[in-house]
C-alpha cells in the first residue's frame, strides 16, 4: 500500500513537471517576437553605455575628460598653495587696516586671485610642455605625458593664461605689482624654456622657486592689498618674518620636488640635487632645512619684543608643526617612490597649514 502511494506521488510530480515545461515552452513561443526585438535593443544599449564610459560615444564624456585634463595640467597642489598665500596676505593686510572692506576691494581681491592662478597655470604649464619626455617616466599621470591633452591645446592654455594675467595686473593694480608679476612669469618661463632652462642647474632652480613662491608671492599680495586699502606700504616684523620663513620653505619644496623623479632625471640627464647627491643625502638636507625653519620661527617668537607677534600662537603652532615634521620624516623610505611621494605631500600639507596660521601671528 505504501509503495502504491509513493508511485502515485511520483507520477503526479512527473505529470506536474511535464505540464509546467509545456506551459513554459508555449509562453516562450508566444513571446518570442518580443524577445527578438528586445534583445538587439538591450545589446545596442550595452554598446552605447560601453562607448560612453570609454569616452567615444557622446560629447559629454569628452568634455569631462578635457576638464579633468585641464585640472591635472594646472597642478592642483600648487594652485592650493597660491590660493592660500593670496588669502593669507589679504587677511593680514585687512586685519592691520582695521577690518575695512569695500566692494571695490573685494572685486580687486578676486581679480588678484584670478591673476595669481593664471600665473600659476602659465608657469607649471610651460614646464610640462618642455618636459613631456621626462614626465613620461617621472609623472606619467600628467595629461601631456598620458596623451590626454594635445600640445597645441596646452600651448593655448599657457599663452592665454599669461596674457590674461598680465592684462589684469596692468589694468587693476599698481605699476610695481605689474612689474613683480612680469618678473614672476619671466622667472617661471626661464626655468623651463630652452636655451636658458634654469632647471638644468640645481642651485639656479632652487633660487628661482624660492624667489617666486617665497618672496614675490608673499610681498606682492600684501603690498597689493595695502595699496587697494589706500594704506602706504611699510615693512613690519610679521611680513618680514613671513617673507623670510616662506623663502626658506620654498627652497625646501625646490629640493624635495625632485626626490621621486630621480630615475627620469638621470635618464634624460637633468641635473638636480637628488640626481647629483643621491636621495638619502637630499632627504636629510630637506628634513634639516625645514626643521631649521621651524626653530627659526620658535626663536623669533621667544626673542621678539612684547606685542610684536601673538607670541602664544606663533610659539605653540610652530612647535606643533616641528613635531609633526619629525614624525613624518621618520616614516620616509628613501628607496620607495610611493614613500617619497608621501614625504613630498607632507611638505605641502605643512605648507598649507602655515598659511592658515600666518594672518593671525
Amino acid at each position: 500500500m505504501r509503495r502504491y502511494c509513493n508511485d502515485k506521488c511520483i507520477a503526479f510530480s512527473i505529470h506536474g513537471l511535464i505540464h509546467k515545461t509545456h506551459l513554459r515552452n508555449a509562453l516562450l513561443k508566444r513571446s518570442y517576437w518580443k524577445y527578438s526585438i528586445l534583445l538587439p535593443c538591450c545589446t545596442s544599449r550595452k554598446r552605447v553605455i560601453h562607448m560612453t564610459s570609454n569616452g567615444h560615444g557622446t560629447n559629454a564624456p569628452q568634455l569631462n575628460g578635457s576638464l579633468e585634463a585641464i585640472y591635472k595640467f594646472s597642478r592642483p597642489h600648487t594652485v592650493r598653495g597660491t590660493l592660500l598665500a593670496a588669502i593669507s596676505g589679504c587677511l593680514r593686510a585687512i586685519l592691520e587696516g582695521g577690518f575695512f572692506v569695500s566692494k571695490s576691494l573685494v572685486f580687486r581681491a578676486i581679480l588678484g586671485v584670478v591673476a595669481l592662478i593664471l600665473g600659476n597655470v602659465f608657469i607649471v604649464g610651460i614646464n610640462q610642455v618642455y618636459d613631456i619626455e621626462v614626465d613620461k617616466v617621472n609623472k606619467p599621470f600628467l595629461p601631456l605625458a598620458a596623451q590626454q591633452m594635445e600640445v597645441p591645446f596646452a600651448w593655448l592654455l599657457v599663452v592665454s593664461s599669461g596674457i590674461v594675467g598680465v592684462a589684469i595686473t596692468r589694468l587693476y593694480f599698481s605699476r610695481l605689482i605689474f612689474y613683480l608679476y612680469i618678473a614672476g612669469l619671466g622667472c617661471g618661463a626661464l626655468y623651463s624654456v630652452p636655451p636658458f632652462r634654469w632647471r638644468r642647474w640645481p642651485w639656479m632652480a632652487a633660487i628661482t622657486i624660492s624667489f617666486v613662491r617665497g618672496f614675490l608671492l608673499n610681498f606682492g599680495v600684501y603690498h597689493a592689498t595695502k595699496s587697494a586699502l589706500g594704506i602706504p606700504f611699510q615693512w613690519n616684523p610679521v611680513i618680514l618674518f613671513t617673507a623670510c620663513f616662506m623663502t626658506i620653505y620654498a627652497c625646501v619644496i625646490a629640493l624635495a620636488k625632485d626626490l621621486p623623479d630621480v630615475q627620469g632625471d638621470k635618464q634624460y640627464r637633468v641635473e638636480t640635487f637628488a640626481a647629483r647627491m643621491g636621495v638619502d643625502k637630499v632627504v636629510r638636507l630637506v628634513v634639516a632645512l625645514l626643521l631649521f625653519d621651524y626653530i627659526f620661527a620658535i626663536l623669533t617668537a621667544l626673542v621678539a619684543p612684547a606685542g610684536t607677534f601673538r607670541r602664544h600662537i606663533m610659539l605653540w603652532t610652530h612647535i606643533g608643526f616641528a613635531l609633526w615634521w619629525i614624525q613624518e620624516s621618520k616614516r620616509v623610505q628613501t628607496n620607495s617612490k610611493p614613500s617619497l611621494l608621501q614625504f613630498y605631500r607632507s611638505i605641502w600639507n605643512l605648507f598649507y597649514a602655515e598659511y592658515c596660521v600666518l594672518p593671525f601671528l
